[in-house]
């Protein structure tokens, strides 16, 4: 199972989608040999957005039929502006509830309904 680097970044309650071909995704891809996760994160986020990630923290592990992702949350500067780059086509900010609706990989869906999930039970700790 290859190991992935995923990305969730926010700007206010959306959260930055990729499209490859016409699937939409978060950020992220597949580590160089020796690279370390976080690293692979930011590296990951700058090569198809553009955007340099101030830093990746670790949120969780989510096994999908092919992939192993490490999800992290990037912080990325208040102006940040996506523009596709490398392989990607689109960059789009979207509102967690509007995922649902658009074409998507199934890891995408499900991580961000984690992510969703994970941010209320924290709140009401």
């Amino acid at each position: 199972m290859k190991k992935r680097a995923t990305v969730i970044c926010r700007k206010g309650k959306r959260i930055l989608l990729v499209a490859r071909e016409s699937k939409w995704a978060l950020p992220g891809g597949i580590l160089k040999r020796g690279e370390h996760l976080s690293d692979a994160a930011l590296r990951e986020l700058k090569e198809e957005t553009r955007i340099a990630g101030k830093s990746a923290k670790y949120l969780f592990d989510f096994k999908s039929k092919q992939k192993h992702h490490h999800v992290f949350y990037c912080d990325i500067p208040e102006r940040a502006k996506p523009r596709p780059s490398n392989e990607i086509s689109k960059c789009r900010w979207v509102q967690p509830e509007d995922i649902a609706r658009l074409l998507t990989s199934t890891p995408t869906n499900n991580i961000v309904k984690l992510v969703g999930q994970k941010r209320k039970s924290s709140r009401g700790k």
